[in-house]
């Protein structure tokens, strides 16, 4: 039996293609609001960030999380990504 193929995404900030478990999901909800999705399975559109502080800083300075959703981060969020990824980590037992 060949072996299941995993689905590969991109990182917005350093674009470096892995696979989805490897990366960190920032969701665009249909209601127009914005999450991290550690599940990656809300419904919504997407960009990914490498589970890598340097990746969330560059991605904020480049503002390459708001380009990827067409919006403006809230201020709720942009605090949890400047606090870094480590923060996400800790209660998810996948590490993601």
């Amino acid at each position: 039996m060949a072996p299941r193929r995993q689905p590969m995404r991109t990182c917005v900030a350093c674009r470096t293609e892995r696979t989805k478990r490897e990366l960190i999901r920032v969701v665009r909800l249909p209601d127009g609001g914005l999450t991290l999705d550690t599940t990656g399975r809300r419904a919504g559109r997407g960009a990914y960030l490498c589970a890598d502080g340097a990746c969330w800083a560059t991605a904020l300075k480049r503002g390459a999380i708001q380009h990827a959703l067409g919006t403006e981060l809230p201020a709720d969020l942009l605090a949890q990504l400047q606090a870094g990824p480590m923060m996400h980590a800790q209660g998810d037992p996948h590490g993601a």
